[in-house]
């Protein structure tokens, strides 16, 4: 599966899901783009975005981007307290629908 972490994500959450091939937006030289047009970018080369911003399903309209998009709700967004929601999110991809938000906390 093919793995987009938002640039409000450690990038350092990687190496935790090395089974799926996965980039950054850094990575992909899209760091200026705003969540529009990061999602439309992403929708033709990724499966699923993972971010930690809340507010995204909420600020666009999510159903029409054919991509997933995963929200980690965690205390804080530092790698310590994202890691543990790691096995939740690896078992959440295989079913998070795209157009929709999978929100996966603690």
């Amino acid at each position: 599966m093919k793995l987009l972490l938002d640039e409000c994500v450690d990038q350092r959450l990687r190496a935790d899901l090395h089974e799926h091939e996965v980039k950054t937006v850094a990575d992909m030289g899209w760091s200026n783009f705003k969540d529009g047009e990061l999602l439309h970018a992403a929708q033709h080369q990724f499966d699923t975005l993972i971010t930690v911003d809340r507010n995204l399903p909420y600020q666009q309209h999510l159903p029409k981007f054919n991509i997933a998009v995963v929200i980690l709700r965690a205390r804080t967004n530092r790698l310590t307290d994202l890691r543990p929601l790691v096995p939740l999110l690896l078992a959440a991809l295989p079913t998070a629908p795209a157009g929709e938000a999978t929100v996966i906390s603690s």
